[in-house]
């Protein structure tokens, strides 16, 4: 099929609100290590063809105003870049559109097709985390050799799959049960894809894709015309936590590009933007999240399986909370283990990491880690809507890959192959439209995405098991879903004619803290289950404290006000990393200061997901800090 190109009258009957611009957190100057600091202006680049320019735009400088007058540094324009296509994020879906466009860029003989990547993270892979169990076929097809033994620069931490276990857990008791056909991990392999993301970018650059790490995106541009997505730009930095600006600040970049690429992962802040804006999920149910916990422990030998895969259902999780947990043998006696909570849980004094404690207490796992060492944690929320919850995945200018637009297979609990496919199909399709339209002034509308989207394996396989995440919300809770998954997994494996629905958005599902039971968790150990900080210690998790607060909440008293009576500090509770409290102070109208220790954050997403007025928005702070999560 031909690339298909809008035209600017079709862009604009595609959407009839007119160009917004979103501005997200300032923030001050960002460090991240000598090995990566690669300044923009100062990095070589090939010479561009004829007719076609490649520098920056820089504005001239202006002076300082005299002490009377007000001048804000703040209103300088902003240099610019102009590349072909500019991806936002460096996990696995935007790598590997990165590197897909490369080959093909390369191989048309094309060296100087340009492709850049901005990573919010200080290293590439600092902020993923995951289980993780990867079906290998869409590495396979990407690149062909990545575990082959002749390959000098093959990915050699990838441990295979040898045998699967399925357990329901009650307090002291683990029973077997069958897994259902999609959670058969023959040919998988355990990896950590913070290692794996890293790998893929050592990939992506030997064939010519420039990553600038530490460069956080915080604002979608768009065409003054017509509207359509124009590029992306990043922070300012050098601003102080009261908005001004400190004698370090410096203006922020623009990356103006043909077809931008948004690969944010869950929830990412700019494609919560380009949604809003076109209206991307008006045929799609509301999306429905999980917060997945991770830790990574060294074990003893005699507790080490290597290659085994166990996935427990039911405690320490009540019967109205969907979730489960999971135990991965890899590497050299490594262990990974965790906790997915669903985030439409009633109950605001649940804590998915108090639950996460008391898992680890359970004898099937405490038996693999006794006696042995806890060297990572992380925390993230997924997507976990399914088939009904895609939304609309391109617009004019630009498209959404991976999981920010939602490719997870949760009864598979795997998405890692479906980012980097969604990745590489939107690559092929960009490629097309751009060498058929040479026009730099045109917009370019992805219509081949979303054909090979529908085409696709993703598209096949999330058909086929659309309705058992949104079966657990039949009256029958956690056993209804078990049942009628079962039915779905070995009967009628996704061809029924009817599509459930999911139940409603997530932060509306809780309850107000006296409609519901006081949850109590008990004392930490120290030994198998930590206290919040020690975990967040773990992460490597880092922010300069004296810039704009990116947990944004307009008014802190005024939440605190309709928040607690109503909650009671479900925020402290849903946060993985400690980040929000309420404080005891008698001077407040209701007994208690609500406080944001954004130092803590580690970028998880769930405060921007779960919050019951949805008034807490997540904004990038500055590039190159947040966690530096290891083997996650």
């Amino acid at each position: 099929m031909s690339a298909k190109l809008s035209t600017l009258p079709a862009v604009r009957n595609f959407f009839a609100a007119p160009a917004t611009q979103y501005l997200g957190a300032l923030r001050p100057h960002t460090w991240f290590p000598p090995a990566r600091r690669r300044f923009l202006s100062q990095r070589p680049r090939r010479a561009p063809p004829p007719a076609t320019t490649r520098s920056f735009t820089a504005s001239p400088l202006r002076k300082f105003a005299d002490v009377d007058d007000s001048f804000d540094p703040r209103q300088q324009d902003r240099e610019s870049d102009q590349v072909d296509v500019c991806i936002v994020g460096g996990g696995p879906a935007g790598l590997s559109a990165a590197i897909r466009l490369k080959q093909i860029a390369n191989d048309a003989g094309n060296a100087d097709f340009r492709v850049l990547l901005l990573e919010k993270a200080g290293e590439l892979g600092d902020h993923i985390v995951s289980g993780n169990v990867i079906e290998p076929s869409a590495v396979n097809e990407l690149l062909p050799d990545w575990n082959s033994a002749d390959n000098p620069v093959r990915f050699d931490n990838a441990t295979p799959a040898t045998h699967d276990k399925m357990r329901f857990l009650t307090k002291n008791s683990s029973i077997p049960i069958p897994a259902p056909p999609q959670m058969n991990n023959h040919g998988n392999y355990i990896i950590s894809l913070n290692q794996f993301s890293k790998w893929l970018g050592e990939r992506a650059e030997e064939l010519g894709v420039e990553i600038y790490p530490g460069f956080a995106a915080n604002e979608v541009l768009y065409k003054p015309d017509d509207g359509s997505v124009m590029g992306v730009a990043t922070n300012d930095q050098g601003v102080a936590r009261d908005g001004t600006a400190k004698p370090s600040y410096e203006r922020g970049m623009e990356f103006h590009a043909r077809i931008s690429l948004f690969a944010e992962g869950c929830h990412g802040s700019l494609t919560k933007q380009v949604i809003r804006k076109f209206d991307l999920r008006r045929d799609s149910q509301p999306q429905t999240y999980g917060l997945g916990l991770k830790e990574v422990w060294e074990v003893k030998p005699e507790n080490f399986r290597k290659g085994e895969v166990v996935h427990s259902m039911g405690y320490p999780l009540p019967s109205d909370t969907y979730g489960g947990g999971w135990i991965y043998h890899f590497g050299d006696k490594l262990v990974s283990l965790g906790l997915v909570v669903g985030l439409d849980y009633p109950n605001p004094w649940l804590s998915p990491y108090g639950e996460f404690q008391k898992l680890k207490h359970h004898p099937l796992y405490k038996s693999v880690i006794e006696g042995g060492k806890c060297i990572s944690y992380g925390a993230r929320a997924l997507n976990e809507g399914g088939f009904q919850s895609i939304p609309k995945c391109a617009f004019p200018g630009g498209a959404l890959i991976g999981d920010t637009a939602g490719f997870l297979n949760v009864p598979k609990i795997k998405g890692t192959h479906t980012a980097m496919r969604s990745g590489m199909l939107a690559a092929k399709a960009t490629w097309d439209a751009l060498s058929e339209n040479k026009d730099p002034e045109s917009t370019i509308f992805l219509y081949d995405y979303e054909d090979a989207l529908r085409q696709s394996t993703i598209w096949k396989e999330l058909k086929e098991v659309r309705n058992m995440r949104p079966s657990f919300h039949s009256p029958l809770g956690l056993y209804g879903g078990i049942l009628y998954s079962g039915l779905e997994a070995y009967l009628f494996r996704g061809k029924t004619p009817w599509t459930l629905k999911h139940k409603g958005k997530d932060h509306e599902a809780t309850m107000h803290a006296d409609k519901m039971p006081k949850i109590e968790y008990g004392k930490n150990d120290g030994e198998v289950s930590f206290d919040i900080l020690t975990s967040v210690s773990r992460t490597g998790t880092n922010h300069e404290e004296d810039q704009p607060v990116h947990l944004q909440v307009a008014d802190w008293e005024e939440h605190a006000r309709e928040m607690w009576p109503r909650y009671k500090g479900v925020e402290n509770r849903f946060c993985p990393a400690g980040v929000y409290e309420y404080v005891e102070d008698g001077r407040k109208d209701v007994g208690v200061r609500f406080q944001i220790n954004a130092q803590n954050c580690i970028h998880c997403k769930t405060c921007d997901i779960k919050a019951p007025a949805q008034d807490i928005n997540w904004q990038t702070p500055q590039g190159g800090e947040g966690p530096k999560y290891t083997m996650t």
